[in-house]
């Protein structure tokens, strides 16, 4: 006689495995970026600017738009759909099977996050109506700060391992894990 009885239990998302991971990446950013916007705010202010290299530099420009500054005019609807990419991010189970992307999405959360609170703080038109304090210029692109740096990386890594990873259908995807219980007479004998 065989009794086979499988047990099936859901593999848990990696959003869900790995939070601190996403926190500190989120956290660390958006910290990091304050942190220098605060630093550009004080150091660039009356149209002060810092040659570095080549064509870098730093220069203090306030962005109301998104997307290194596509978008402008459009006030709180920037910031909706900040919100609204940032709660994609962080339930979207697709985007986070493992560690690396986890952090990948932290690290775009955490730039989300930084602009975000550009938005809210800096504004003087109506609520998510503020501009985002970009200082990063290479003077053949738009000027940007480290929350946009952050997005862009993070993004990247995420695409990345996208493509990198191996393509599963869902009927060949190892989606559960299932255990096996044998009836007594299917037991290995002892000696």
């Amino acid at each position: 006689m065989k009794l086979d009885v499988s047990i099936t239990t859901p593999q848990r998302s990696a959003l869900r495995s790995h939070p601190i991971a996403l926190l500190v990446a989120a956290g660390v950013v958006a910290v990091t970026d304050h942190l220098t916007k605060w630093w550009a705010i004080n150091a660039l202010d009356d149209s002060n600017v810092i040659e570095l290299v080549w064509t870098l530099q730093f220069r203090l420009v306030f962005n109301t738009g998104i997307a290194f500054g596509g978008l402008s005019g459009l006030g709180p609807w920037n910031g909706l759909l900040t919100v609204l990419v940032v709660a994609f991010l962080l339930t979207s189970k697709r985007l986070a099977p493992d560690r690396f992307s986890v952090v990948a999405i932290g690290i775009v959360t955490g730039g989300a996050i930084g602009n975000l609170i550009d938005r809210i703080f800096r504004s003087s038109d109506g609520f998510l109506s503020g501009a985002v304090v970009d200082f990063i210029d290479v003077q053949f692109w738009p000027v940007w700060n480290v929350a946009d740096m952050a997005v862009v990386i993070g993004v990247a890594a995420i695409a990345l391992r996208a493509l990198r990873s191996p393509t599963t259908s869902p009927a060949t995807a190892p989606a559960q894990s299932t255990d096996t219980i044998l009836a007594s007479d299917q037991l290995p004998e002892r000696n």
